[in-house]
């Protein structure tokens, strides 16, 4: 009695005897458990239903075959995409880290004279490796200021002392020999307290709490005691910010410092109307000649290009375009100069041209002002 034995085991196993269930019943035949679906459709149907016909049977077993072979092509494609992209990873790290070799053994022991060869102008465009990336900017910036460690130290405690003063309500006598009025102090503090919890949010690293929050303080607010005929403009932040994720403290500044000197930026920071206006008219030449069809099509919505320009070059794009694509226009910038700015707006007008030919101004305008966050970077 099969019954009366399972008993006895289980009695000397010490486990509660459980009578069978229906589904044991069913599959006391079958020599494995079914793990998924694809196992049940192989199976017969249960004893106690009508077997399938023949027809049915068949049809339902090459229905399977098909399916395992569209399963097996989808997995072979998917294994082959991996190892496609796990190549091309692979082969984008030997090529940085051959890179990062060439930069540090060749080219930055021998700056002055290498710097403008065809073979590191070449290297060059293909972007700077991120480990070497502040270095070369600063050498490519350089310090025709002179500024050095010390005079950021100076500058600093400048500010410090003038938050504090202005903080504890310090007499409108000193606040003005400090070369601010109290309207003026006020509002460039604020700005900069404002513009430093806008700067790369998704990022959370600048904001208030944030592991760069006081080092983009102290750059700005240094800056404004170095520059007080400049100030703080809104923008300044994002390019700070970009120079404290690729340089210490002391050294963005004095590359920011000397970033901002440059004729275009001062031009655009001190708001010169003028040559601002000369900036666009030439730009506006080259748009002409290069992309015809969308400059008559911005000329006749009326959209000039201090409506997208602006924006663009204040920010020297950190703002507009994803943060390791402008690193991008920024390592060209530092080789080129401003010329590639302008280059940089032609290309992104170029690579959105026929998207923008069938947009009205308004919507032109926001396209512009707000670029896709994928944009392709090698494009």
């Amino acid at each position: 009695d099969s019954k009366k034995i399972q008993k006895e085991y289980e009695d000397k196993a010490g486990r509660p005897s459980k009578p069978p269930s229906p589904k044991q019943n069913v599959r006391k035949n079958l020599d494995f458990e079914p793990l998924s679906t694809t196992a049940l459709i192989l199976e017969d149907r249960p004893a106690n239903l009508p077997a399938k016909p023949a027809e049915e049977a068949q049809k339902h077993r090459q229905q399977y075959e098909e399916m395992v072979v569209q399963a097996k092509k989808r997995e072979l494609k998917e294994a082959q995409r991996r190892r496609r992209q796990l190549e091309e990873r692979c082969r984008l790290e030997e090529s940085i880290g051959n890179a990062v070799l060439t930069w540090n053994n060749e080219i930055l022991p021998n700056w002055e004279t290498m710097w403008c060869s065809r073979k590191v102008r070449d290297l060059w465009w293909q972007g700077i490796p991120p480990s070497v990336r502040g270095k070369v900017w600063s050498l490519a910036i350089g310090n025709e200021l002179n500024i050095t460690h010390e005079l950021f130290d100076i500058c600093l405690a400048r500010a410090k002392e003038r938050w504090r003063s202005f903080s504890t309500g310090g007499s409108e006598a000193e606040n003005e020999d400090a070369g601010f009025s109290a309207a003026d102090r006020e509002a460039s503090l604020e700005l900069i307290k404002l513009d430093i919890s806008r700067t790369f949010p998704n990022l959370c690293i600048f904001q208030q709490g944030g592991p760069y929050h006081d080092m983009l303080h102290s750059i700005l607010g240094a800056y404004t005691c170095y520059r007080p005929d400049v100030g703080y403009v809104q923008g300044m932040s994002f390019i700070a910010a970009v120079l404290i994720l690729n340089l210490d403290t002391a050294d963005a500044f004095i590359a920011f410092s000397n970033l901002l000197n440059k004729p275009c930026q001062m031009a655009f920071f001190r708001v010169d109307h003028g040559l601002m206006l000369t900036y666009f008219a030439a730009f506006e030449v080259f748009f002409e000649e290069n992309l015809p069809k969308l400059f008559a099509h911005f000329k006749k919505n009326n959209l000039t290009p201090d409506i997208y320009l602006i924006d663009w070059i204040f920010t020297l794009y950190s703002k507009s375009l994803p943060l390791d694509l402008a690193c991008r226009v920024w390592d060209v910038f530092c080789r080129d100069g401003e010329g590639f700015l302008f280059r940089t707006a032609l290309g992104i007008l170029k690579l959105f041209e026929d998207i923008l030919t069938k947009m009205d101004f308004i919507h032109i305008a926001q396209f512009l002002t707000r670029l896709p966050e994928d944009l392709p970077a090698e494009e």
